[in-house]
């Protein structure tokens, strides 16, 4: 399934038990914060779709079309971008069940000289890392993260640096992913993007 930032999508109400979130995925947990976000005027943020060649598609009746065979045209850059406070925003989100490290493998280079690129050109770039298995999710600026792989020389960055180095998400029922509280942070603190 495909979705289109006109898609209408609804973010969770207040009164979801403790227990909610269960089995949300980090991607669904920020399209829901990105919805309200846009429905609040907040920011307008939004998924990138993947660029995809279809080849055949199951075309019984307009409303049943069904793609049978894509690929991937050109690899994606990121998986979200868009608008704050009149700055630009770029970042990618990634999840791991790993206990005490995220394997590198689940970032590609693309993907990192991309967002250098947006901190190049004035942009705030940063990654939001869900530790599936501690049930938290941290956001790190890009650039503290590329600093971090220029001196390690492993497969993965521990959990301890993001504990360190990252800031933690707290989960709310309504704005599940409140990455914006973070930035904010980083344009009001001095922190190169004022």
């Amino acid at each position: 399934m495909l979705n289109y930032p006109n898609a209408k999508k609804k973010y969770a109400s207040a009164n979801m038990d403790n227990h909610g979130k269960r089995g949300m995925s980090l991607e669904d947990d920020i399209n829901s914060t990105n919805a309200y976000y846009l429905e609040q005027n907040i920011a307008v943020v939004y998924k990138k779709p993947t660029p995809i060649t279809v080849v055949s598609v199951d075309y019984k009746s307009r409303t049943t079309a069904r793609i049978t065979e894509a690929y991937y045209k050109t690899p994606s850059t990121t998986d979200y971008n868009g608008l704050y406070r009149g700055k630009y925003i770029d970042f990618e989100a990634k999840e791991t069940s790993g206990k005490t490290s995220m394997p590198l493998s689940i970032i590609h280079q693309h993907q990192l000289r991309h967002l250098a690129k947006v901190v190049e050109h004035g942009g705030i770039a940063f990654l939001i890392i869900r530790f599936t298995t501690y049930d938290e999710t941290y956001v790190v600026d890009y650039r503290k993260f590329s600093k971090h792989l220029g001196v390690i020389n492993t497969k993965s960055v521990k959990y301890d640096w993001f504990k360190t180095n990252g800031v933690l998400i707290p989960y709310n029922y309504i704005v599940k992913v409140d990455y914006l509280k973070i930035v904010d942070l980083w344009i009001q603190g001095g922190y190169g993007y004022e």
